[in-house]
């Protein structure tokens, strides 16, 4: 029998200590004097390929990498890009003209990525625990890392999964800005039950949300990741969310809307628990993906790992998104254009925590699907 409690949401974590990567990266990075930075420079064009449809770069791979050269294509990537986006970057977008465009983009959600220590006990955790199903996998010996993409309908219609597996590295600092992902299933007991017999931990105990009927719980996967449970037997996406923590809510709240052209969807304020968070996305949601943000009182800067890498996110238009989020203070960390060798068109921003996001343009996005 069920009792109707307070969950509130986990307190604070503990300030982050002082780290070795670079507030413009995602993921950590340490310095390796024997590889120079001419060799570096002359596989990155190769490993930008093998960055589509917002992949991250495995860590192995940025090993010995300083910040400021990861984020800098080699000369021959640079005029090339140069070349092609002159004309697509010079439509001196306005704040006005680019808020209209934000809003009748086709942007939606397309997946999440994060890295994992085995790839292969993670798709059978997520396809017997949560109901994934597998949708690809591929390999790269050469460049030394898997990634697979799991989801619970096909990428060109649902929220998805992408694992990254490094050789080599069995575990990731997960940090405490990456809150939790979420899962709507048909039976929250059934899934934490299963979640304990398949090497999970369990948070919280399936509860009553207090002041409503929705069930809820927190379990975690054999890597740490987090996941909010909740009930609803014909929940259109499944996958229903990503929470982050910011450091300031209002900022993110001004920039989502303005720079990505989310919607904002519902604000929560708990004061006796010092902690506020807020829904964005691109429509109801009750039938998409959502993005949420999570500030706790007082607390500013997060650590945010080098496990969780960022989310992918389709547009028309990567030249005037690229535009638009510089226009709102976004960070734009690649320049929009076509990779090296496939043609996906991608450009790369960091929000003002140093979140990560990837939009993928959709038309390039359906061809490579195929």
């Amino acid at each position: 029998m069920l009792t109707r409690i307070m969950v509130p949401v986990p307190s604070p974590f503990s300030l982050p200590k002082k780290r070795s990567f670079s507030s413009q990266c995602s993921f950590k990075v340490s310095f390796d004097d024997n590889q120079s930075n001419e060799t570096y420079c002359s596989n990155f064009s190769r490993r930008l390929a093998l960055f589509q449809l917002g992949t991250a770069i495995p860590q192995s791979q940025v090993l010995g990498v300083k910040a400021s050269e990861l984020l800098r294509p080699a000369e021959s990537t640079v005029e090339t890009n140069n070349v092609r986006n002159v004309a697509a970057m010079n439509s001196n977008l306005t704040e006005d003209s680019a808020l209209q465009w934000a809003k009748k983009d086709k942007r939606k959600m397309l997946h999440v990525v994060y890295r994992v220590g085995d790839l292969d006990k993670t798709i059978k955790f997520y396809t017997e625990c949560f109901g994934m199903k597998l949708l690809r996998k591929r390999d790269i010996p050469e460049e030394r890392y898997s990634n697979a993409f799991l989801g619970y309908g096909p990428e060109d219609s649902h929220f998805t999964v992408e694992l990254t597996y490094n050789y080599g590295v069995d575990k990731y600092n997960i940090g405490n800005g990456l809150r939790h992902f979420g899962i709507r299933v048909d039976s929250v007991e059934k899934v934490v039950n299963l979640v304990k017999a398949k090497g999970g931990k369990v948070i919280k105990e399936p509860a009553l949300l207090n002041g409503s009927s929705k069930v809820i719980a927190y379990v975690e996967d054999p890597d740490g990741y987090k996941f909010e449970l909740s009930k609803e037997a014909t929940a259109p996406e499944p996958l229903h969310h990503v929470m982050l923590c910011v450091g300031n809510l209002d900022r993110s709240i001004n920039f989502y809307k303005k720079a990505f052209g989310m919607d904002l969807l519902s604000k929560q304020d708990n004061p006796e628990l010092k902690y506020a968070e807020v829904t964005l996305g691109y429509g109801a949601e009750d039938m998409n993906p959502v993005l949420k943000l999570a500030y706790n009182y007082g607390i500013s800067v997060y650590d945010k790992g080098d496990g969780y890498a960022q989310i992918a996110i389709g547009t028309d238009d990567v030249y005037k998104t690229a535009e638009a989020i510089k226009l709102f203070d976004g960070m734009i960390a690649r320049e929009p254009g076509p990779l090296p060798g496939i043609n996906t068109k991608i450009t790369v921003c960091l929000d003002p925590d140093g979140w990560k996001s990837v939009f993928v343009d959709n038309v390039d996005f359906l061809k490579e699907l195929e």
